[in-house]
C-alpha cells in the first residue's frame, strides 16, 4: 500500500514510535528512524520487512538538529511523504515544585519539536498533492492527570497543532492526525510502573493493575502494534478524509 512513499518516525528506536515504524514498513514504505539507544537492532528489524531503513539521530530539542535531519531524509528518498512526530519525555512533580529546566525540555521534545518537523515537511507534501503528518499525542491531550503539568500541556498543544495543520490543508491531499494512546507498556511507563511497585511494596504485576486501574477500564495496555495499524490506517486511502482528529486507544479512559 505504502510502496515507493517514506516515512520519518521521530523516537522509534523503541516503543510506540518503534510500532509504528515497522507496521508502515510492513506496508512498503521506506522508513527514516530517529532517536537515542540502540539503533542497530531496530535498523535489522525494519530492513528484514524488504524496505530500505537509515537513521538520523538529531536531539529533538534542537531546531538546527530537526532541519539537518529533514535534508538528511529528503537527500535519502528524495522527501518525506509520511511524519509521524512521536518522540517525548516525561516528569512527575506538583507545579510548585516542577524543575522549570524539566518543563523547557518537555515542551521543547513533546511540542515544539513537531512544529519544527511539520513546518519542514509540508511543502514538499503540498507539491506532490500526497501527505500523511501523524502526531502521537496521548489520552493525556483529552483530559488531565495531577503532577503532569509540562506532559499535559505538550500533549494538548499537539492536539492543537494537529487540528490547525489540518484545517491549513484541508482542500489538499495532505492530512494531519492525532493519535491518543492510553497506557502502553513502553520504558517510560514502566518507571511508573516500578515506582509505584516501590511506593506500594508489591510486584510488578500487582504495581500494573494498579496504574491501570486508576485509569484505563479495559484493565489492558494497547500496545504498540495496535497504535502501529491505527498508523497505517490514517495513510490508507480509507483514511483520505479523516482531517484533524485526536483519535483515542486508550481502553475507556475518555469515556469515563
Amino acid at each position: 500500500m505504502l510502496k515507493g512513499k517514506t516515512a520519518l518516525v521521530t523516537g522509534s528506536t523503541s516503543g510506540i514510535g518503534l510500532g509504528i515504524a515497522k507496521a508502515l514498513a510492513r506496508q512498503g514504505a521506506n522508513i527514516v528512524l530517529n532517536g537515542f539507544g540502540d539503533v542497530e537492532g531496530p535498523k535489522a528489524e525494519i530492513a528484514a520487512l524488504g524496505v530500505k531503513v537509515a537513521y538520523h539521530g538529531a536531539d529533538m530539542s534542537k531546531p538546527a538538529e530537526i532541519e539537518e535531519m529533514m535534508k538528511y531524509a529528503a537527500a535519502q528518498f528524495g522527501r518525506v511523504d509520511i511524519l509521524v512526530n512521536n518522540a517525548g519525555i516525561q516528569h512527575v512533580a506538583r507545579i510548585e515544585d516542577f524543575p522549570t529546566e524539566r518543563w523547557d525540555a518537555i515542551i521543547a521534545i513533546n511540542l515544539t519539536s513537531a512544529f519544527h518537523a511539520t513546518r519542514l515537511a509540508l511543502p514538499a507534501m503540498q507539491q506532490a498533492n500526497w501527505g500523511r503528518i501523524i502526531n502521537v499525542a496521548s489520552a493525556h491531550g483529552l483530559v488531565a492527570s495531577a503532577e503532569k503539568s509540562a506532559y499535559v500541556a505538550s500533549k494538548h498543544g499537539i492536539v492543537g497543532l494537529t487540528k490547525v495543520t489540518a484545517l491549513e490543508n484541508a482542500t489538499s491531499g495532505v492530512t494531519c492526525n492525532a493519535i491518543c494512546p492510553g497506557w502502553v507498556l513502553t520504558p517510560l511507563v514502566q518507571k511508573q510502573v516500578d515506582a509505584k511497585a516501590a511506593a506500594h511494596k508489591v510486584s510488578n504485576e500487582e504495581a500494573k493493575k494498579l496504574l491501570l486501574g486508576e485509569k484505563e477500564p479495559s484493565m489492558q495496555f494497547t500496545t504498540p502494534d495496535e497504535l502501529g495499524e491505527l498508523a497505517v490506517f490514517f495513510c490508507s486511502a480509507a483514511g483520505n478524509n479523516v482531517r484533524g482528529v485526536a483519535w483515542n486507544m486508550d481502553g475507556g479512559w475518555v469515556a469515563q
